[in-house]
C-alpha cells in the first residue's frame, strides 16, 4: 500500500466512503435538520450509554493484549483511559436532564446493534489484533468531532432541552478534537502494512456497525411513538 503524508491521512482516504454513509443514517440526518424528537434523543444517550461504558474495559483488553515492542502504544492507551473513565455516567446525567430515568437505562439491555458493536470490538482484540481497536477509536471520534457540537445546538434548541442534557455531546466536541490529533500521531507509527490493513478494515467494519446502532433507533423509538 503506498502511504500518503502518513497512514492516518490514507486511513481517511479509504474509509471515506464508508464515512459518508454512516453520516447518512436517518436519526443523524433528523439530528442535523432538528427532526429529532425527544424519545430518540433519549434512545440515542441510551444506545451511547451501553457501548461507552466499554470503552475503558477495551481500552484495557487491548493494552494487555500488546507485545512488548508496542510498548509505545500500550502508553498511550494508558494516557487515553485517563480521559475516559466516567463518560458513561455523563450520558445517564444527560438522560436524567431530558427527564428520563437513568437507574432504567443503567439496568437495561442493550440494543442487538451495539451488542454486536461492542462484541466484535472484544472479539478483535483477542481473536485478531489488539491494533485493530484503534478502528473503533477512529469512528466514534472522528464522527463525534464532526457532529457532536452541530446535532447538540439543533436537538436543544428544537426541543427546548437545558444544557444540562448536553454533556455528553458537548464534550465530545471539544474532548475529541485533541483525541484526533492523538490519534493522528498514533497512526502515523504504524509503518507495518499487515497492521495498517488490520485498522484499515476494523475502522470499515466499525463504520457499518456504528450505522446499525444509528438505524436501530428509529424502529424501536417510532414503534412506541
Amino acid at each position: 500500500m503506498q502511504v500518503e503524508s502518513g497512514f492516518y491521512q490514507t486511513l481517511q482516504r479509504v474509509t471515506e466512503a464508508d464515512r459518508q454513509n454512516l453520516v447518512k443514517a436517518t436519526m443523524i440526518q433528523r439530528a442535523i435538520s432538528r427532526q429529532v424528537t425527544l424519545p430518540q434523543y433519549i434512545a440515542y444517550l441510551t444506545q451511547a450509554y451501553h457501548h461507552v461504558k466499554y470503552t475503558v474495559p477495551l481500552m484495557m483488553a487491548a493494552g494487555s493484549r500488546l507485545p512488548d515492542s508496542k510498548e509505545w502504544l500500550r502508553e498511550a492507551i494508558a494516557e487515553y483511559i485517563e480521559d475516559e473513565i466516567g463518560h458513561q455516567e455523563w450520558i445517564l446525567n444527560d438522560i436524567a436532564a431530558c427527564g428520563g430515568d437513568k437507574d432504567a437505562v443503567r439496568a437495561s439491555k442493550p440494543a442487538a446493534e451495539t451488542e454486536l458493536m461492542v462484541a466484535y470490538a472484544f472479539d478483535l482484540i483477542s481473536r485478531r489484533d489488539p491494533v485493530g481497536f484503534f478502528g473503533m477509536v477512529h469512528v466514534l471520534e472522528g464522527t463525534s468531532v464532526s457532529l457532536a457540537d452541530h446535532a447538540a445546538v439543533q436537538i436543544r434548541d428544537s426541543l427546548g432541552l437545558p444544557e444540562q442534557a448536553f454533556s455528553y455531546l458537548r464534550s465530545h466536541g471539544a474532548i475529541d478534537q485533541k483525541h484526533i490529533l492523538f490519534l493522528e500521531n498514533l497512526m502515523n507509527r504504524f509503518t507495518d502494512p499487515a497492521e495498517q490493513e488490520t485498522i484499515i478494515h476494523s475502522t470499515q467494519m466499525f463504520y457499518r456497525l456504528y450505522k446499525g446502532v444509528f438505524d436501530s433507533l428509529i424502529p424501536a423509538t417510532e414503534q412506541v411513538h
